[in-house]
């Protein structure tokens, strides 16, 4: 491919965002220590700052605990120059919530939406932003962006949902053209699991924690099983987008023997657990883990069949990517206290090197979280184009 020339309104805003990449990165800061840190001279940062305040990205302030400063200006980001609105679709419940552009959740709320078909869960979205807008106090068209995490493959070309197993009703649904007409907005479409390993890698970054690896995996064991893949700081979606869907390796013939998900494990529980007094009304697995955590044998005995089919999808994601991580979630992965001793030393006896094991520290939060980084993304890639897109880029 032929290397097409820099021009000076790429090369402006290629600066622009570095600019723009530090003060988000260490505010408030001076003008003198972004020139500095970006090797841009002064007066085109000066340049640069004036158009970030004009576009509403920054604001100017001072630092009082330096004392005098005699004249010199700091600069922050302004969270609030945009909202995002993340959803998370699940089997039983619609998480959502509203964000500024910095990533701080506002408000979020949780809706039943078990049994309802494709139409109506965008019907219970569209007011749930509605509720989201009035509670958080901001007007509605102050949304920039979504992002919708939904079960199953999300096709990139049309945004349609494929193989929605554990939410039959979105299967093949043109999902992204639906949203987009009923919330008025630009929508990104993810797959739910992989949001959730982008949402771990952002608290992470934030944090300083153990998710903060270059290279991991989040497997979310619940109603269904899938995992997202984090590479070399990047997601990866695979060709089709169907990356980390797991279920397809297993043989159909050895399928429900080794599926660790909800519904599989339940029915083994049923053949050990008959029978205890303990036990009333639809067996669950809170009630399976409650029991185990008592010191039930039995129970107990679950758990470690629940962890031999967890090992086997593990064994397979080390074997293919070696990563150095893997983030439990989900109803069942979140059980860390009976889970992480048994996985990581039966996962250390099936392969060589074996990645370290964590639970996730956003519980059901990872999803969302995700879909909040994506959003806010999208948002502020939306307000640079209006000064750096295709139409500016002709008039340059």
């Amino acid at each position: 491919m032929i290397a097409r020339p820099a021009t000076s309104s790429t090369l402006k805003e290629i600066n622009l965002r570095t600019v723009l990449d530090v003060i988000r990165t260490a505010p408030p800061v001076s003008r003198a220590e972004i020139a500095r840190r970006t090797g841009i001279s002064k007066p085109t940062v000066s340049a640069l700052l004036q158009d970030l305040l004009e576009m509403g990205l920054v604001s100017e302030t001072v630092r009082e605990e330096l004392g005098p400063t005699y004249g010199a200006l700091f600069f922050a980001p302004r969270p609030e120059a945009a909202h995002v609105l993340g959803l998370d679709v699940g089997a039983r419940r619609l998480r959502g919530a509203i964000a500024d552009l910095e990533g701080i959740v506002h408000v979020r709320r949780d809706v039943p939406v078990e049994g309802m078909e494709a139409a109506q869960v965008v019907a219970a979205a569209t007011a749930l932003a509605e509720e989201l807008c009035a509670e958080a106090g901001i007007a509605r068209g102050a949304l920039a962006h979504a992002a919708v995490g939904v079960p199953g493959v999300v096709d990139r070309r049309d945004g349609r949902i494929w193989q929605a197993a554990n939410v039959p009703a979105l299967d093949g649904f043109q999902a992204r053209d639906a949203f987009e007409a009923a919330l008025e907005l630009p929508v990104t479409m993810e797959n739910d699991i992989h949001l959730a390993a982008l949402g771990e890698q952002r608290h992470g970054t934030q944090s300083g924690s153990g998710t903060d690896a270059e290279s991991f995996a989040f497997l979310s064991v619940g109603t269904g099983v899938g995992a997202g893949l984090i590479l070399r700081g990047e997601l990866h979606r695979g060709f089709a987008g169907a990356a980390g869907e797991l279920d397809c390796a297993l043989d159909p013939d050895t399928f429900e023997a080794n599926d660790p998900c909800a519904g599989a494990l339940l029915e083994y529980a049923a053949t050990r657990l008959s029978g205890h007094r303990q036990l009333t009304g639809e067996l669950s697995t809170e009630q399976v883990f409650a029991l185990a955590r008592s010191g039930d044998e039995d129970a107990s005995a679950v758990v470690d069949e629940e962890v031999r089919r967890i090992v086997g999808y593990l064994a397979t994601l080390a074997a293919v990517v070696d990563v150095e991580l893997v983030v439990l979630g989900g109803g069942i992965g979140l059980n860390g206290d009976l889970l992480l001793p048994r996985v990581s030393e039966r996962l250390a006896a099936r392969v060589p090197y074996p990645p370290r094991v964590e639970v996730s520290a956003l519980g059901d939060a990872a999803v969302l979280t995700g879909a909040i980084a994506v959003a806010t993304r999208a948002a502020l890639e939306q307000i640079l184009s209006l000064r750096f897109g295709d139409a500016g880029r002709r008039r340059a």
